[in-house]
């Protein structure tokens, strides 16, 4: 009946059908409010420490209920009291009486709630670091292997000059370790909101110790040496930390998101050419209707998410907007959804991408064929040059291959045919001089520039080292349930 039950109820498919269980638990009712009781522990420590009336016993009460959270006491509290944090804090005390005269002594509700808001962004950072990593790893063997693999460019999505399949995927990661300095930066410029009362001014806490700054300091000063906590705290706040911290951070998701969507939608448009495509199982299937599809899926996936990743962006800049003066609880509702959100769908497009980039597929000959159909028009500069060093004249060579490219082209667009440009030139007496070097003005190895040398650079310069603090967490390997 539980399970029956389940069904009636709508379930957020971030959680019930994508995210991994370490970004679904740090987001958790049970790490949050855990997180809170060892908020109320660490101040009552930090408050005995500095002199306050608190027993040894007192704490140790505290501690021994650390974990055995009440939640449906909790729930029911709620709806009495139509405030959260003070019905955990009677939650709290119902499980330990000797304590409950000192849980949350001299505290706000944003002492628990931002503080443990910022541990989870901070954790939330801890789990995707790793997982970007790791994507940008295996984006960076792809690159590695097919360096000098030659492919046609586009802009405008139209055939451009060639570059190479290495030297492509080098885009993708350019743009990878971009977000990967962003994401690393956020996480490091997180700080404690620490102890700072219901203004941010730290009067209760100033009243407590009897007008004594230095033990005010010291309190906020302890609570930032847990090593569980952050290692800075913020000098000034408001009730609430600066929500243009959640601006700073979901920003860098959002940046992340914007990246994803553009390499999986180039992957799906080379799907389309085919000659590249995501990786694909043996039993799956691509349509109900048409059983020969392989429809780039996990791609399409990352692309869904990424909108919604970089949507929620919204969010937290109208917040920080409209947060009056000290503090306005407006900001409350809307960020329980895009706090959250915004780490799980970032952590199931990193997922993906991580499958899809362990198990490229290239198809050489597919993509040597679309060179050689457009590779004639491309080569017509090459083939002017070197008559010019037969000694033809560059503008009579020139109006040739004008001619003779207008006639292949109308029999690529009008009849359907292939690029014959190579068999006019051949045909044509003008070009005897030349006919010996043909193959090697069409080689397209000598069309790719510096290609090859820039992505052994770029990855050897940039991209490794920034790699290296997580060469430990690199072995892990992604198996999508859905």
């Amino acid at each position: 009946m539980e399970g029956a039950d389940e069904c009636m109820k709508y379930r957020s498919p971030l959680v019930s059908r994508y995210a991994s269980k370490e970004m679904a638990y740090n987001f958790s009712d049970r790490k949050k409010f855990s997180t809170w009781r060892k908020l109320w522990i660490y101040l009552a420590k930090a408050e005995k420490a500095l002199g306050l009336s608190i027993t040894d016993a007192q704490i140790a009460e505290m501690e021994s209920h650390a974990e055995d959270i009440d939640f449906a006491m909790a729930a029911e509290e709620e709806r009495k009291l139509r405030h959260d944090v003070m019905a955990h804090v009677h939650t709290f005390a119902h499980c330990c009486p000797s304590a409950a005269p000192i849980i949350h002594l001299g505290a706000t509700s944003c002492y628990v709630g931002d503080n443990t808001d910022l541990i989870m962004l901070r954790d939330g950072f801890d789990v995707l670091l790793p997982k970007l990593a790791r994507v940008i790893d295996r984006l960076s063997n792809f690159a590695e292997k097919y360096a000098d693999l030659p492919t046609l460019g586009f802009t405008h999505y139209q055939p451009a000059q060639l570059t190479t399949v290495g030297k492509r995927a080098c885009l993708w990661l350019q743009d990878l370790a971009m977000d990967m300095r962003n994401l690393q930066r956020a996480r490091d410029d997180l700080r404690f909101r620490g102890v700072k009362g219901t203004t941010g001014t730290q009067a209760s806490f100033l009243q407590l110790f009897q007008g004594d700054h230095d033990k005010v300091m010291m309190e906020n000063q302890i609570q930032i040496n847990h090593p569980a906590f952050l290692t800075l705290a913020y000098l000034v706040t408001g009730q609430t930390y600066s929500r243009k911290v959640d601006v700073d951070c979901l920003s860098s998701l959002a940046s992340l998101g914007a990246t994803v969507h553009k390499i999986c939608t180039d992957i799906r448009l080379l799907a389309n050419l085919k000659e590249i495509e995501e990786p694909f199982e043996k039993e799956q299937i691509g349509s109900s209707a048409m059983p020969y599809k392989r429809n780039p899926m996990r791609a399409e996936r990352c692309c869904s998410l990424a909108r919604h990743l970089v949507a929620l962006m919204a969010d937290p800049l109208q917040t920080a907007s409209v947060q009056w003066l000290e503090r306005t609880l407006d900001d409350s509702a809307n960020r329980r959804i895009s706090l959250p959100e915004s780490f799980l769908t970032a952590d199931i497009i990193l997922s993906t991408l991580q499958n899809i980039t362990e198990g490229l597929v290239v198809y050489p000959k597919v993509i040597e064929r679309h060179i050689r159909h457009e590779l004639p028009f491309m080569a017509t500069e090459n083939i002017i040059m070197a008559m010019v060093k037969a000694g033809g004249n560059r503008q009579d060579c020139h109006e040739k291959i004008r001619v003779l490219s207008q006639e292949a082209a109308a029999v690529v667009k009008q009849e359907g045919g292939d690029n014959d440009l190579l068999a006019r030139v051949q045909r044509d007496p003008y070009f005897a001089p030349i006919l010996g070097q043909l193959d090697a003005l069409l080689d397209p190895r000598t069309f790719i520039g510096r290609a090859p040398q820039q992505v052994t650079r770029f990855l050897s310069e940039e991209v490794r080292p920034l790699l290296e603090p997580y060469n430990a967490k690199m072995d892990v390997k992604i198996e999508l349930e859905l």
